[in-house]
């Protein structure tokens, strides 16, 4: 069993007040320690967010950059627990046509952040298997730049589909999005929403009524329970705006 979160873990901004990132990092620990998963994709880090992650997650490897064309600002960077997996491989491409342009983009509808995935490629050391995890963030804006992500991210999937395939991240789509769709749409691929029972994920601080579902992990490994992690605020400060979303996979 492989147990995944993907965790956006909302940029540090003065704007949030009290639940700006580091008044939260006590509750974000303690999810984390709680929910004790073995690969984890997170999303919004910035430098110092990475810092703090770096210095904290004792028991992972955090691997990951900075979007821009300086591989700095926000990010999705990738953390795995040490005593369950070897690092074998790690690559980092942005969601634009010129994929291997650090800081590009789609550009069209898309919003002037550049989005990118990171791929890591992981020994089982306990299964003696490899598997391919790929976290990311895709646009918050333009649903062209979305499905265009999702094709590029299909393309990438169907290159590695000879391993176990895991895909997490806050898609900033619904599930029934022709973006989500679109991601499982090839049956050769056999990728699967390990969330699909979920419900919401974004609550923005608990103001969104109904929650947004856009936070997903997506499997070609069978899913064995999925949930999402209860956020309730302990003296008005909460984990994230967004849920972290947890699935166990069977591999």
């Amino acid at each position: 069993m492989i147990k995944v979160m993907t965790f956006n873990l909302r940029t540090d901004s003065e704007i949030d007040g009290i639940n700006r990132f580091f008044c939260r990092t006590d509750r974000v620990l303690e999810a984390i320690r709680n929910e004790n998963p073995d690969l984890i994709g997170f999303q919004e880090v910035t430098g110092p967010m990475r810092e703090f992650l770096y210095k904290n997650l004792n028991d992972y490897t955090v691997v990951g950059c900075g979007s821009n064309a300086k591989l700095q600002r926000e990010g999705n960077p990738i953390a795995f627990k040490k005593d369950k997996f070897e690092l074998i491989g790690f690559e980092t491409a942005w969601l634009s046509d010129s994929p291997n342009v650090p800081g590009s983009s789609f550009g069209g509808d898309q919003s002037k952040y550049p989005r990118y995935y990171h791929l890591a490629r992981l020994h089982a050391l306990d299964d003696d298997a490899t598997l391919v995890y790929i976290n990311t963030h895709t646009d918050h804006v333009g649903q062209n730049a979305r499905e265009k992500a999702s094709r590029l991210l299909l393309e990438v999937l169907r290159k590695e589909k000879q391993n176990p395939l895991i895909l997490s991240g806050d898609f900033n789509a619904l599930p029934n999005s022709p973006e989500i769709r679109l991601l499982l749409s090839e049956e050769d691929l056999e990728l699967r929403d390990a969330t699909a029972n979920l419900p919401g994920t974004f609550h923005n601080y608990g103001r969104r009524i109904p929650t947004f579902k856009c936070d997903y992990i997506f499997s070609t490994l069978s899913c064995y329970e999925s949930h999402i992690v209860e956020d309730i605020p302990v003296n008005g400060v909460y984990i994230s705006d967004h849920n972290p979303v947890v699935a166990t996979l069977e591999i």
